[in-house]
């Protein structure tokens, strides 16, 4: 999704109307909209934190203005469908998390915004925002596509690896969080769901930088850097880079790790173009990756993007795009030891093209996507006759000995049609895999958004996806795992209702879930006695609600007093495994979150002191292996509940802003992850500042 950073525009009205179709023709430019209630121009996505107003230079934000008299409006574009389609006319529900709302929450890293959604499940070996499983609403952490402006990082080795993100937290303009099935929306891999990262731009005429440093327990450092700048005519750029430490909150955590990113923009008057590049490095221990067996694990990771994409402002809206996503991965059962030690590069290469276009009847978008997903391996694919070896870079006399690759070519087709207070998106995916069978298949989606007043939006969709197996799953071969060639993609069929109510005072939003799966994949123990965990496949219901609402305190107990709003979150799950081999414990699946509770409380201390308050409460299903002296020992130990209370403290200046993050204040020790006891109370402290 390209983040427009020239200044747009300005349309200005002195009348509104109602019709959920008005402002379509106005996309693309600023709208500025006159004596008009806050409660018609909230944007229709509830927030978990505070709304702030949107800001007119060049912003893409979607907030909920403080007074009632101006407010302008971004492109306030969501990605609920193929043809951009503005939040508070979509017909899918999104939740957005914007740059502010970020900044509000006092938030480090990605993982620490996700957390606070309680549809959404982070799980931490290490804490600090390495080695985490990301999943939305009970699905696993490989049914996921997460994206960074539109573009699937995708890496079909292995999911645990997917929320390595290439960008930092200072790049973000917003978090789109869309969830349930939506493979005609996203692409293949979105079988539970997707996160977009979209970046931010500048509004500035003259190069700025922004810096951060901090540092806490565990001998954690961290430093991050930003620049962009404006030249000429409607050209823009962004630069990004970062740098942490740590010796690691948990056994075998230490890590270090550095990220790099940057964008180059072009805004005309007949087309808009965006390059973007990004690089991440890691190297961690991964205490009890594969099995706690194992408790001195290694692995160092390498990712590289860069993708290109242009888009035409004729009648028809052509929007090419290409990519290139590179990952490469050492890791070693017993660091520093050749035993289970793999080594891995992988290469996903897609080319895409989306046209839409705007007539009478609505919005109709169609296009195309090929993706060649491809992998060098010591343990995954099939093997290659020796004359074919790749060599192992930086490692003298090690070589790739195995390969496996597939080509995925979609289709996609959609129409939005728009009538008063309706919003109906039709759509489907035709997708074809040469590593399958050279059939295509169907997944067909329906979203219906219905606005009875300006303050509430009801929605129903029911949508088909499916998952490839990734390269793991269907190859990893070690003491402790054993994939499965024989593994199918995964589909399921899935139903969702909700609806969102907008007021200056309280916005709520509302959903309720029904998943029916079919070749779902999970890792299993299949006896008490057994020392393997095997890929296997099964069929799955999944049910849930949840629940979020955000109030706005200032404005209902006024200005003079300290708090300013609060938040409530609350999501629920329950799994019927319809069938399936008998198995002792399952590795992924079956662990979800049953409940999860979040509340968020924003106040201010002193005119420029303010604090964050966050109350997280889980009850994660399945259990725990417990191990002694590295063996297991067949007690099977539930995971629970537990609650953590964490506290951020801010100052903030014109040109500075002083931090503390206080984690954990309680100094409760869970596990959240197999025999991974997680760190009691953690103190992180620093400042960010504007140099010019």
């Amino acid at each position: 999704m390209y983040n427009s950073t020239k200044k747009a525009q300005v349309a200005t009205f002195s009348q509104f109307s109602r019709k959920g179709w008005s402002l379509f023709s106005c996309l693309h430019r600023e709208v500025r909209i006159g004596v008009l209630g806050v409660a018609t121009l909230a944007s229709a996505t509830p927030r978990l934190m505070a709304a702030t107003p949107a800001q007119a230079e060049g912003s893409m934000q979607t907030g909920i203005a403080t007074h009632a008299d101006t407010l302008a409006l971004g492109e306030a574009n969501v990605s609920a469908s193929r043809a951009p389609m503005a939040a508070n006319v979509a017909a899918r529900q999104v939740l957005t998390l914007t740059h502010d709302d970020l900044a509000a929450a006092g938030v480090r890293t990605i993982n620490d915004v996700l957390k606070l959604s309680a549809g959404v499940d982070v799980r931490q070996r290490g804490g600090f925002g390495i080695q985490t499983d990301i999943s939305i609403d009970g699905g696993t952490h490989d049914q996921i596509t997460i994206l960074l402006n539109g573009v699937p990082l995708v890496n079909p080795q292995t999911g645990h690896n997917a929320a390595d993100f290439p960008v930092n937290i200072s790049d973000i303009e917003r978090i789109e969080i869309l969830e349930g099935a939506a493979s005609r929306v996203m692409g293949s891999q979105a079988f539970s769901g997707a996160i977009n990262v979209v970046t931010r731009g500048t509004s500035a005429t003259t190069p700025h930088l922004d810096a951060m440093v901090e540092g806490g327990s565990y001998g954690t450092v961290r430093g991050e850097a930003r620049t962009a700048w404006q030249w000429g005519q409607g050209w823009s750029g962004t630069a990004s880079g970062s740098y942490q430490r740590s010796d690691g909150a948990t056994a075998n955590s230490a890590f270090k790790g550095g990220k790099g990113f940057g964008t180059l923009n072009y805004d005309g008057s007949d087309f808009s173009f965006n390059l973007q590049a990004g690089a991440t490095a890691n190297d961690f221990g991964a205490n009890t990756f594969y099995s706690a067996a194992y408790p001195n694990q290694w692995e160092a990771t390498r990712r590289y993007l860069i993708s290109a994409r242009a888009e035409s402002k004729g009648r028809v809206h052509l929007v090419p795009q290409v990519s290139w996503v590179r990952s490469l991965d050492h890791f070693q059962l017993i660091k520093g030891s050749t035993t289970g030690e793999n080594f891995h590069r992988g290469d996903v290469f897609t080319a895409a093209i989306n046209a839409w276009t705007q007539w009478a009847l609505g919005r109709t978008a169609f296009g195309a996507e090929v993706r060649n997903e491809n992998i060098y391996s010591t343990n995954l694919g099939r093997d290659l006759q020796p004359g074919q070896y790749i060599g192992i870079k930086h490692e003298d006399g090690r070589s790739y000995t195995k390969k496996d690759d597939r080509t995925n070519l979609s289709y996609f087709a959609e129409h939005n049609f728009m009538w008063r207070q309706v919003t109906l998106s039709l759509g489907v995916m035709a997708e074809r895999n040469n590593a399958i069978d050279h059939k295509f298949r169907f997944y067909p989606g329906i979203d219906l958004s219905y606005r009875p007043t300006n303050a509430w939006r009801l929605f129903a969709s029911w949508n088909k996806s499916l998952r490839l197996p990734s390269f793991t799953d269907l190859w990893y071969k070690s003491p402790t795992q054993e994939g499965n060639v024989g593994l199918k993609p995964e589909e399921c069929s899935a139903f969702r209702i909700g609806a969102d109510f907008i007021h200056r005072i309280v916005t709520l939003r509302f959903n309720a879930r029904y998943q029916r799966g079919t070749h779902m994949i999970d890792w299993v123990m299949r006896s008490a006695e057994d020392s393997k965990y095997y890929a296997t496949s099964f069929s799955l219901d999944n049910y849930g609600v949840g629940a979020d609402a955000r109030i706005s305190l200032s404005e209902w107990w006024g200005k003079r007093q300290p708090f300013e709003w609060l938040t409530l979150s609350y999501a629920w799950t329950t799994q019927h495994r319809r069938a399936g081999e008998p198995y002792f414990k399952s590795n992924y699946a079956m662990e979800y979150l049953r409940h999860k509770f979040v509340a968020h409380l924003h106040h201010r201390i002193v005119s420029r002191l303010s604090a964050d308050w966050t109350v997280r409460v889980q009850q994660r299903e399945g259990a725990y292996l417990v191990y002694q002296a590295a063996k297991p020992t067949a007690d099977l130990r539930p995971y629970g509940t537990h609650a953590l209370l964490d506290c951020k403290l801010q100052w903030t200046a014109p040109r500075y802003t002083l931090f503390a993050d206080l984690n954990n204040l309680t100094n409760h020790h869970y596990y959240d992850l197999a025999n991974v006891r997680q760190p009691g109370f953690i103190v992180m402290a620093g400042v960010k500042f504007n140099l010019w």
